[in-house]
């Protein structure tokens, strides 16, 4: 029988307490979101002045890293590259940046999904969350 590691509740609050902490930083209003490796929410949170949109996007970022296993970056650079049978590709609804998998021991246990700023400033909140030491 094979063992894989999960996403704790502790785990996902400092995740979270990461995420929010470089966008307080930086000013930025954002929605932050968690889930597991199958892309079911553990956690979400909106920071003021966040637009309501940005819930949406930041859980289907998530969703669309954790299920992809890879940025969400990659697939918006795919179908700007040309790729555009890739808008159809059943699921990732939010093939846009901001999406960043949570990796632990060489396997993704879930995702971060950020919203409310442009591509690469909701990636640098996501990363700040999805590189938190989970040891």
């Amino acid at each position: 029988m094979k063992t894989k590691a999960i996403l704790g509740h502790g785990d996902v609050a400092r995740i979270i307490a990461a995420a929010r902490a470089e966008a307080e930083n930086n000013q930025w209003p954002m929605a932050i979101a968690v889930v597991d490796d199958g892309g079911h929410p553990l956690a979400l949170e909106r920071l003021d002045g966040c637009a309501p949109v940005g819930v949406y996007l930041a859980i289907e970022k998530a969703r669309t890293a954790a299920l992809g296993r890879r940025e969400s970056q990659s697939y918006e650079d795919m179908i700007n590259n040309g790729r555009t049978a890739f808008l159809s590709a059943p699921v990732l609804s939010a093939t846009l940046g901001g999406g960043v998998p949570v990796i632990f021991d060489g396997q993704v246990i879930g995702a971060v999904g950020v919203s409310g700023m442009k591509p690469d400033q909701d990636a640098q909140v996501a990363k700040a969350g999805a590189s938190i030491d989970l040891m």
